[in-house]
């Protein structure tokens, strides 16, 4: 077992080195360049898509709401990696590795928008008459036979990862949070969240899209508004946290208090990992929920898809990122989310570490239906469509066994297989972006109208 362990952690190190981070940067950055910016100049238009994508639309174009397919992969992105993900970056990479999010954010807009672009244009209708999509998807139709094999293998890991990083992992993650704010035994969140999820599930995307587009936006909201109590509280440190992201975002970072210091490379390294690890651009996840949309325009559904990197690390993380830095307890030696309870117990005693473990369970709980959809479409192009229950079941079984399981070995391969998903999904999108280009250039030349609708002022 000891060798299996060390073999597992050794095919880690390399899945999430360097050469994967700068990957997914790199691709991230040359599909930006390729689109021209596009992403970041129309972030204001997507808002504007998403907010009138509230309703649903032709039923024949899709199962769910542009809106609700949003959320749904917001579900799934917003979770403990926008609290514990942002601290653990800090905490090993220092102040500077919030600025390396950012980045990996930015480019991750138009590597979303691609990634939901190829979704969208060649999904399927199964034998339920449901629209289904995703990277598997693109590669089996936008690059033909002879390459069905790297569809099928991001089906694979797709579907063996979910029941780790998008299910046991984050229940456990629940149960923690329970038990240490509010004596909670792990057995009781794992049987509630259990029933739950099975509540939600069992209902399919149609459910799961209209719990996450009330949740989702909820939450979201809530978590927003107590950050920002953080940051009022310590206003006067505000200007001194940006200055330490910027500064040791280039320049190594001594030891101080309880931080045991970092050079550069480990800002980059784990300020990269965890961007990726909280908004998953690269990994080809968001263009499973934005396939179920109703939609006749793909380059609509991406730049509404885009919006997840936006939401989730710009401001999300960003404001966790803030909260910590500018609290002062990121030098407290403190890590994971006990890092982040810390900086909003230090602004609002008594009752900010609970305010943060509740919005940590209820983050946990809509990642795992997000990731059920995922894991159910992955075990669908493999199987069929007689797969949909029995795999729906197997993932409610196993939310109660992550509540009590110790799961550093299942974290670790949930891991590694979560990291082996960007593979063909990254040379998917760098084959197919001509795709992209040509739908996103005759998109916008059509009629001389822009996305929202609007007239282009000449």
């Amino acid at each position: 077992m000891e060798f299996i362990n060390t073999l597992t952690n050794q095919i880690n190190g390399l899945v999430w080195g360097p050469p994967m981070l700068v990957a997914i940067l790199g691709t991230g950055l040359f599909l930006m360049l390729r689109l021209k910016f596009m992403p970041l100049s129309k972030i204001g238009a997507g808002f504007a898509l998403m907010w009138q994508g509230r309703k649903k639309g032709d039923e024949a174009s899709g199962e769910i709401s542009p809106f609700q397919a949003l959320m749904t992969c917001l579900a799934a992105t917003v979770g403990t990696g926008n609290i514990a993900g942002v601290a653990t970056a800090i905490f090993l990479g220092g102040p500077g590795a919030l600025f390396w999010m950012w980045c990996t954010a930015l480019v991750g807009m138009a590597t979303k928008y691609c990634e939901v672009v190829l979704a969208v244009h060649y999904r399927e209708t199964d034998a339920r008459k449901e629209h289904v999509g995703g990277p598997m998807y693109a590669i089996k139709n936008g690059l033909g036979k002879k390459w069905l094999w790297l569809g099928s293998a991001f089906a694979i890991f797709g579907g063996l990862a979910g029941f780790g990083i998008g299910n046991m992992v984050q229940v456990n993650s629940m149960a923690h949070a329970l038990t240490d704010t509010f004596g909670v035994p792990a057995w009781i969140t794992g049987l509630v969240a259990m029933a739950f999820v099975g509540l939600v599930i069992l209902g399919g995307i149609k459910r799961i899209g209209k719990v996450a587009a009330t949740l989702v936006p909820a939450m979201c909201v809530t978590y927003v508004a107590a950050a920002i109590v953080v940051l009022i509280v310590n206003a006067d440190a505000i200007p001194g946290a940006f200055s330490l992201i910027f500064t040791h975002a280039f320049t190594p970072v001594a030891a101080t208090g309880g931080f045991a210091g970092a050079a550069v490379m480990a800002a980059i390294r784990f300020g990269v990992a965890r961007g990726i690890f909280s908004n998953e651009a690269g990994l080809g996840t968001a263009g499973i929920a934005q396939a179920a949309g109703t939609t006749t325009s793909a380059v609509r559904s991406g730049m509404i898809g885009m919006l997840g990197t936006f939401i989730d690390t710009i401001i999300i993380c960003t404001l966790t990122g803030l909260a910590i830095i500018a609290s002062g307890v990121w030098t407290s030696g403190a890590s994971g989310a006990g890092l982040s309870a810390a900086a909003f117990e230090s602004a609002m005693p008594g009752f900010g570490g609970a305010i943060l473990s509740i919005a940590l369970v209820v983050f946990a709980f809509t990642t795992i239906l997000g990731w059920s959809y995922f894991g159910e479409k992955c075990w669908e192009y493999l199987v069929g469509t007689q797969s949909i229950m029995p795999f729906r079941i197997l993932w409610v079984l196993a939310v109660p066994f992550g509540a009590i399981a110790q799961l550093d070995f299942a974290w670790l391969v949930a891991d590694t297989l979560n990291g082996l998903m960007a593979l063909p999904n990254l040379l998917s999108l760098l084959l197919l972006s001509p795709v992209v280009v040509k739908l996103t250039k005759d998109h916008f030349a059509r009629d001389g109208r822009v996305a929202g609708g609007a007239p282009v002022q000449r």
